[in-house]
């Protein structure tokens, strides 16, 4: 394990915000060679003083919105192998938790692996993505966790969750909902072993119908969804951001039902399903509200709504955490005001 003091964390979030931890604890990734390294560091790090001061794990950052230092001690893991398998049913990976999410689905296309492909191009890990099950073009990370391995840093015991114990919802997990007490080390995926693309959103049919695709594979999957992607974001090089800033907000059916006919135009919503325990409530489009109540394409300071997709706050130079904040409190007044509609954030202000 390696610990820094007074360590920099532009280059740990994709905001590019230029804050300071107070400590960092590099843990270290299996590999083949030392496959049993990560366990000796998470040893080494539950006999540590840690838990004297606030701690928190990160991954990539691609999530994180740091408002000011961070005056405790970030707990980072290296990278660790993966491996395949199958039954009757299904295939599966098990991977590290370190490992970008894209990557899973590079790999998991490379074998042939079905039903991760519309996740392509998401930014950060998979256990952050685990964390707040991430989900894009009408697919949620809950659809493909078999089990996740994780450390319990209050007593450190190590636990193995089944899909139920991860206690999923809409960006959110067991894991989000007990912040701070779960080191997630690997993640079980389960995937389909026949192919059935997921056309559920029109961006994706509209540009298979412009490339005259009418039966598409898993790699042309891949490629559309990560074109449309970058075609509404801003690339990483260029700007940071942290993707998609606010949730999109559920509301119940006497609310969806006036906003519509007051604004015909506005995107239809559906009730949403079981698996998401609300029924008889309805998702907006936070874009939409945002992009209506006059922010797309704004500034605030040095922290801007992105031309292209109003759900994304942007870093348009050195900005800092306390502008984001405060745009994206601009952007909640407004939205609350002219709508009557609460929007919350999906990235995490620290």
């Amino acid at each position: 394990m390696e610990i820094y003091e007074n360590y920099s964390l532009k280059g740990l979030n994709t905001f590019g915000i230029d804050a300071r931890a107070r400590r960092i604890l590099f843990l270290r990734g299996s590999t083949l060679d030392e496959p049993f390294r990560f366990m000796y560091d998470v040893e080494e790090l539950l006999k540590s003083d840690f838990r004297k001061a606030p701690y928190m794990v990160i991954g990539e950052g691609s999530n994180i919105v740091f408002t000011k230092d961070y005056e405790g001690s970030l707990i980072k893991i290296g990278e660790a192998v993966f491996h395949g398998g199958s039954d009757e049913r299904y295939k599966y990976l098990t991977v590290g938790a370190r490992m970008l999410t894209d990557e899973v689905v590079r790999i998991s296309v490379g074998y042939k692996y079905y039903g991760m492909e519309n996740l392509s191009a998401i930014p950060g890990n998979i256990g952050a993505a685990v964390v707040q099950n991430v989900g894009a073009y009408g697919v949620e990370i809950k659809d493909l966790v078999d089990t996740v391995d994780a450390i319990d840093l209050v007593s450190g015991d190590r636990r193995t969750f089944s899909n139920e114990e991860c206690a999923f919802g809409y960006r959110t997990s067991i894991f989000k909902q007990q912040p701070g007490r779960w080191l997630i080390w690997r993640v079980k995926l389960r995937f389909n072993t026949t192919f059935t693309p997921n056309l559920g959103y029109k961006a994706l049919s509209d540009e298979l119908q412009r490339r005259g695709i009418a039966d598409p594979t898993q790699q042309q999957m891949r490629d559309i969804v990560t074109e449309v992607r970058w075609s509404k974001l801003p690339r990483p090089e260029e700007y940071g951001s942290a993707g998609s800033f606010f949730k999109n907000p559920v509301v119940d059916e006497a609310t969806y039902l006036r906003l519509k006919a007051e604004h015909p135009d506005m995107p239809d919503a559906h009730p949403l399903d079981a698996n998401h325990l609300t029924l008889n409530t309805y998702k907006l489009s936070a874009g939409w509200l945002i992009d209506r109540a006059g922010w797309k394409g704004k500034t605030l300071g040095r922290a801007g709504v992105w031309p292209k997709q109003a759900l994304v706050l942007y870093n348009t130079g050195s900005c800092t955490g306390a502008e984001v904040v405060a745009l994206a409190k601009a952007i909640q007044k407004d939205v609350r005001r002219q709508f009557g509609v609460t929007l919350e954030p999906e990235a995490i202000i620290v």
